[in-house]
Formats: C-alpha cells, structure tokens, sequence
C-alpha cells in the first residue's frame, strides 16, 4: 500500500489517537492535531511524528493550523476532520459562535476551504466523523443554524453532526471533478472521552459502567475511520456518503435528500466566516 500524507484533527484522544496509531503501524505520514498540549504531545511523542495544537474554538487557531500545515506540507492525502463533542448549557465562543456550531461544524469547514489548494493538488480525501445522532436529533433551519430558538444539548449536537454530512455532499459536488473525494461516518458509540464536559444526561449515559461494558473500543470504532483513510475513492468507497459500519447508510435524515439545504449550509458558513466566494 502506498504511504499517505493523513492530517488528522481531534487526535490526542479517543479513536482520533487510536486512527492515528494504526495508521502510523501502517506506514503512513501521520500528522495529529489537538486541543491539549499534554494530550497532543503525548500522542506525537509516542508516534514521533508531527504535531500541532489547536483549540477549535477559537477560530484564529484554526487559521493558524492551516497556515503551519501548508508551511510544513506541500501534499496531504487525507484530512479527517475528526475533532468534535457534545457540550453542556449554551456557550458562545470568542468568535460570537454556539460552541458546539463552531467546534463541530465551523472549524472544520473553515479548515478544509483554508486548504483546498492543497487538497485539489493531492486529490485528497476529505473524512468527516459525524454521528447517527445527525439522524435522531438534528435539524438544519437556514434561519437558525445554532438554535437560538430552541437550544438543548443533544439538538445543538445532532444538527452539527448533520452539518457535517450536508457539508460532505457539498464539498463532493462542488470539488470532486477537482479532486476532491469526501465521506461521512457514524463511529459507532465508543467508550471515550466523548460527552465529558456536557454535563447533561448523555455524560452520565457514556460515564455509565454498564453502558461502558456495551459500546465499542476506540481500536475498534478507529476502524472505519482507516478504512476511509487508505481505502480508494471510486473503488473502496463512493465520494459524497456517509457511511455506518463500512456502508452506505440505510436511514438518514431525510435534509440529506434536498441538495438545496447543503447548497445554502455552505453558503450561509461562507457568509459566517467571511470567506470570499469564489
């Protein structure tokens, strides 16, 4: 198999660490960002390989990254935009953002479109973690995107896990004859650190010892995040999917049909991000 360039982001923990590892065992050029330093380090030290450190709520880090990434390299073969979470009460970061909007959809979008150059040059693959809560708790309204109106926890986060899947097929219809190849995912529930500082019932759901003792390991769960990784568009997998255990999901969202809600997603995160269009 032959090595790949493979950024991936939320790595100082959880199947983000445990990807990394495989694919590093692999023999792939593995780059692992994160948000704490300690956590990153760690991961990188006992990988030795690049690291970066980033807290994606603040979208200057963001920027920041891909500035250092672009420095540091010319081709990437895969990005996985695997940071993420669910978080506890509303929360407004620095930049005026819902925290579990900016985290979890934002940054990463801001990430990839900072890099696009990049990956149209590499034809890479672009690998979003999202969730089958996009499925159970999401929805997209164009007019509310981080649900002023109607704020909880799981909502806030099961509609940015369908951001991430509205952002693929976007990303795979304006890029993929640039390129560009992209994939969604459902990791499966993982015993992680996932849903540690939401404080709500979904922490207490994933502290559970017996809910525990049920959920699949982050080897496990990293899995499909490898698969995706080193598989080959067109081949191994189709670009603009999501997929749940290594296939083509059977349910989804029913917004995931109506290309004019990923169409209008991407332009109204262009429009938050004062990104030119072009």
């Amino acid at each position: 198999m032959e090595a790949k360039t493979i950024v991936i982001t939320g790595a100082s923990d959880g199947i983000g660490a445990e990807a990394a590892r495989q694919l590093h065992h692999h023999g792939h050029q593995v780059v692992v960002v994160g948000r704490s330093a300690s956590k990153t380090n760690a991961v990188g030290d006992e990988l030795g390989v690049d690291r970066h450190i980033a807290d994606f709520s603040r979208l200057a880090d963001v920027r920041r990254l891909a500035a250092d990434l672009r420095a540091a390299r010319p081709r990437i073969d895969v990005l996985a935009n695997n940071a993420g979470g669910i978080f506890g009460d509303r929360t407004k970061t620095g930049d005026g953002f819902d925290l579990t909007f900016q985290v979890n959809h934002l940054a990463p979008f801001l990430l990839t479109h900072l890099l696009l150059d990049v990956l149209t040059t590499s034809g890479a693959s672009v690998i979003q973690t999202s969730s089958a809560g996009a499925r159970l708790f999401g929805n997209v309204a164009l007019d509310d995107l981080e649900h002023d109106r109607d704020f909880t926890p799981q909502r806030a986060y099961g509609t940015a896990k369908l951001d991430n899947i509205l952002f693929t097929q976007e990303l795979h219809r304006r890029f993929h004859d640039r390129g560009i190849s992209a994939a969604a995912f459902h990791p499966g529930t993982v015993a992680s650190n996932f849903a540690s500082s939401s404080g709500n019932f979904v922490q207490r759901v994933y502290g559970s010892r017996l809910t525990r003792l049920l959920m699949s390991t982050p080897q496990k769960a990293a899995g499909q995040l490898v698969w995706l990784a080193e598989g080959r568009p067109g081949t191994d997998w189709e670009s603009g999917v999501y997929y749940e255990r290594r296939k083509p999901a059977k349910r989804i969202h029913p917004q995931t049909r109506d290309s004019n809600v990923a169409r209008q997603l991407w332009d109204e995160s262009m429009h938050l991000l004062k990104l030119p269009r072009g």
